[in-house]
C-alpha cells in the first residue's frame, strides 16, 4: 500500500531512536569534582593509610568532601564544588609529602553515571576546555641541558677521530669551560697544528681556535648553531607529548610551542588525569653502556647500583633511546617474564652492531634515565607552601651478557611487568631531545566554561524554538512530523557524540546550531516538493510519495557536498576547527536518517493507509 512502512522499517526507526535515548542519557548525570591520588611508581600500591591521611588534613582543615574511595589502586575523594576541590588538592600534596612512597595528586573529574548504563558502554559526552575545563600544563625544556649533552657528544666523536689508528692524534686532556664550549690540550704544538686541520675539515661550521693555554685547541658552538639546537629540542619533545597524548587517547588536545623553551599542553575533557600528568610529566630515554673492563680507570667508569650489587659502567655511549623506533611488551619465551622487544633507526643498529661485534661474552648494561620533580615545602608570605624541583634518577634496568653481534633488534629483559609496560610506552611515543619538567599545571575555565555552556544551551534553545514554531505554524501537521524528527536528530546526535567518546568545544555548539537548520532544510525541500505535486493536481497519497522520492536526490547531493568539506575541515584541522568539523560530520548523518527515514515514518503513520482528501501542509 502507498505510503505505508514495513513493521519492520518502522520497528528499525523505533529501535535506533530508543538505542540514541539510552547512550544519551549519561549526559544527564553531571561528574563530580574530585581529587585522584595514585603512586608515582607503575608497580607501586596504594594504601589505606594515604587515604587516611588525606582524609584527616581535609577534616583538619575543614574541606567538605564526600565519596572517599579506595579501588583501582587509587584512591579518589569527591567534592561539593570546584573551589572545595582546588583547595584539598593544595592540603592533600602537603599531607602526603612526608610519607615514604611518592604519590601523584591530580584534579579529575569522577563520573556518576549509573552502573547499568556503564555496563552497556554508556559514556557522557566530554567537554572542552572553553565549555567545562579539563587540565592544562606548561611544561619547561632544559635547552641548556640538550646544548650540554650536544657537546658530550661531541667529545666522544672527536676522541673516536683522534683513535683512527691511520692518522692517530694523542691529546692529554678535555675540558669544557662553558655550556656549548670545548678545550683539548696537546702535549706539543705540533700534535695542536695536526688536531686543528683534521678538526677544520670535519667540523667547518664550528669555531676552532688556539686558547690562551698552549699547546690547546678551543671548539665553541656558535649561536646560530645553539639557536638550531634549541629550536630542534623543542620541536622534537613537542613531537614526543603529541605522540604521548595519542598514546592516552585524549580526543582534540592543544600541543604548541611558548616561546623558546617551553611547551603548553591542553587535555581537554580527560577523565584519568593523574595518568597523563605521570606520563607527560616523566622524562625518560636510555643509554645503552658496556661494562668497564677490571683494569679501566675511575675517571672513564661510573658506579652504579644493580641488583643490590655495585656495577662499574664505561662512561663512553653506545648509543641513547632517540634511535629506537618501536617498543613492544613481550614476554620471554623461556622464563615467562616481561620483556621489552626493541627496534632501532638503521644508524642505531650500526652503532649497536659496531660496539658488540668485538665485545661477545661482555655485560651490556642498559641504563634508564628519567627526569621528575619533586616538591619541597617553603613559607611563602607566612603560608606553608610546596615548590617543586626537577631532579634526574639514572639507574641500570638491565646489566646482560652479549651473545652475539645486535643488530637493529634486541630485547631488555629483567624488568617488572609495570616498568616494561610504561618503558615500552615511552620509547614509542618517541624520545625527548631534552630534559623537561612540568612547571605549572592547573584546571581551565570552570567558571568561563560554565558561562560558555549557559550561552551555547541559550542559542541552540533559541534557534531550536524558533524553528520548531516555524515548522508548525507553516506547515502545521507536516511540521510536527518535522520537529518530533528534528527532537530524535538532536538526541541521536548527542548519543553518537557520547559513544564516540567526541569532545564539545563551544565552535561544536556552533555545528549542532547548524545542524538543526540542515535537518529542517531537507524538510523544507520535501515538504515543498509535496506542495508543487498537489498543485499539480495530484491526489494526497502520491503527493506524499512523490515528494518524498522526488526531494531526496537534491537532499543527498546537498548533504554529501557539506559532508566533504566536513571532513577535510577535520584533516587540516586543529582544535576548535576539528570540534567544529567533528559535531557537523556527525549532524549531517544523523539528519539525513531523522529528516528522510524518520518524518516519513511518522507522516506514514499519520497519513498512510487510508484515504486522505486534504492535507495539513
Amino acid at each position: 500500500m502507498i505510503n505505508r512502512y514495513p513493521i519492520w522499517k518502522n520497528l528499525l526507526v523505533l529501535f535506533i531512536v530508543t538505542l540514541g535515548v539510552v547512550y544519551a542519557m549519561p549526559n544527564i548525570y553531571p561528574p563530580d569534582f574530585a581529587v585522584q591520588i595514585s603512586t608515582e611508581s607503575a608497580d607501586g600500591e596504594f594504601t589505606q593509610r594515604a587515604m587516611d591521611t588525606a582524609t584527616q588534613r581535609l577534616d583538619e582543615k575543614d574541606i567538605a568532601y564526600f565519596g572517599a574511595e579506595v579501588a583501582d589502586n587509587r584512591g579518589l575523594i569527591r567534592f561539593p564544588d570546584d573551589e572545595a576541590q582546588l583547595r584539598a588538592r593544595d592540603e592533600i600534596q602537603l599531607a602526603l609529602h612526608d610519607l615514604p612512597d611518592d604519590y601523584t595528586v591530580a584534579l579529575n573529574s569522577a563520573p556518576t553515571t549509573p552502573e547499568w548504563l556503564v555496563g552497556i558502554g554508556g559514556e557522557p559526552m566530554k567537554y572542552g576546555l572553553d565549555l567545562r575545563g579539563g587540565v592544562h600544563f606548561l611544561m619547561e625544556v632544559d635547552t641548556e641541558a640538550a646544548i650540554g649533552e650536544r657537546a658530550e657528544g661531541l667529545e666522544q666523536e672527536i676522541k673516536r677521530m683522534f683513535r683512527d689508528r691511520e692518522d692517530r692524534v694523542r691529546y692529554t686532556s678535555f675540558t669544557s669551560p662553558e655550556p656549548g664550549m670545548l678545550e683539548i690540550n696537546f702535549s706539543n704544538e705540533d700534535l695542536e697544528d695536526k688536531a686543528r686541520r683534521k678538526l677544520a675539515e670535519r667540523y667547518p661550521q664550528y669555531l676552532i681556535e688556539p686558547s690562551a693555554a698552549t699547546p690547546s685547541l678551543r671548539i665553541s658552538i656558535d649561536e646560530n648553531s645553539i639557536r638550531e639546537m634549541e629550536d630542534f629540542a623543542v620541536q622534537q619533545n613537542l613531537t614526543a607529548i603529541r605522540n604521548r597524548v595519542n598514546e592516552l587517547g585524549v580526543a582534540e588536545p592543544l600541543v604548541q610551542s611558548l616561546g623558546r623553551n617551553r611547551i603548553v599542553v591542553d587535555l581537554p575533557g580527560v577523565q584519568d588525569t593523574a595518568r597523563a600528568k605521570n606520563i607527560l610529566g616523566k622524562v625518560a630515554t636510555l643509554e645503552f653502556r658496556m661494562e668497564a673492563q677490571p683494569d679501566a680507570s675511575r675517571s672513564s667508569t661510573q658506579e652504579f647500583d644493580y641488583e643490590g650489587f655495585s656495577a662499574r659502567i664505561e662512561r663512553d655511549i653506545i648509543l641513547r633511546g632517540d634511535r629506537v623506533l618501536d617498543a613492544q611488551v613481550g614476554y620471554d619465551p623461556d622464563s615467562g617474564l616481561p620483556q621489552v622487544n626493541i627496534r632501532l633507526d638503521g644508524d642505531g643498529g650500526e652503532l649497536m652492531h659496531r660496539a658488540t661485534r668485538h665485545n661477545v661474552g661482555r655485560r651490556m648494561a642498559v641504563i634508564f634515565i628519567e627526569t621528575k620533580t619533586r616538591d619541597r615545602k617553603v613559607i611563602e608570605d607566612g603560608i606553608e607552601v610546596l615548590k617543586p624541583e626537577p631532579y634526574v634518577t639514572r639507574r641500570v634496568i638491565s646489566l646482560a651478557t652479549v651473545q652475539s653481534a645486535l643488530g637493529v633488534n634486541f630485547r631488555i629483559t629483567g624488568l617488572q611487568a609495570g616498568e616494561a609496560r610504561e618503558l615500552a610506552l615511552l620509547l614509542r611515543a618517541g624520545a625527548l631531545a631534552a630534559d623537561m619538567f612540568i612547571v605549572e599545571e592547573r584546571t581551565v575555565g570552570a567558571s568561563l566554561g560554565a558561562e560558555n555552556i549557559d550561552q551555547g544551551a541559550l542559542a541552540v534553545t533559541f534557534g531550536l524554538g524558533l524553528v520548531v514554531l516555524f515548522m508548525l505554524v507553516y506547515y502545521k501537521v507536516f511540521g510536527l512530523a518535522a520537529n518530533i524528527a528534528l527532537t530524535a536528530n538532536m538526541i541521536l546526535l548527542v548519543a553518537v557524540m557520547s559513544s564516540l567518546s567526541a569532545t564539545l568545544t563551544l565552535p561544536g555548539i556552533a555545528g549542532i546550531v547548524l545542524t538543526v537548520g540542515m535537518a529542517v532544510d531537507a524538510n523544507v525541500l520535501i515538504f515543498s516538493r509535496i506542495k508543487e505535486e498537489l498543485k499539480n493536481g495530484l491526489p494526497p497519497q502520491q503527493a506524499i510519495h512523490a515528494g518524498f522520492e522526488r526531494a531526496f536526490v537534491t537532499i543527498l547531493d546537498a548533504n554529501l557536498t557539506t559532508l566533504i568539506v566536513a571532513v577535510i575541515l577535520y584533516s587540516i584541522g586543529t582544535g576548535p576547527v576539528k570540534g567544529f568539523a567533528v559535531t557537523l560530520s556527525i549532524g549531517i548523518v544523523t539528519s539525513m536518517f531523522t529528516a528522510i527515514m524518520g518524518t516519513r515514518a511518522i507522516v506514514n503513520l499519520i497519513y498512510g493507509g487510508r484515504k486522505v482528501e486534504r492535507l495539513l501542509i
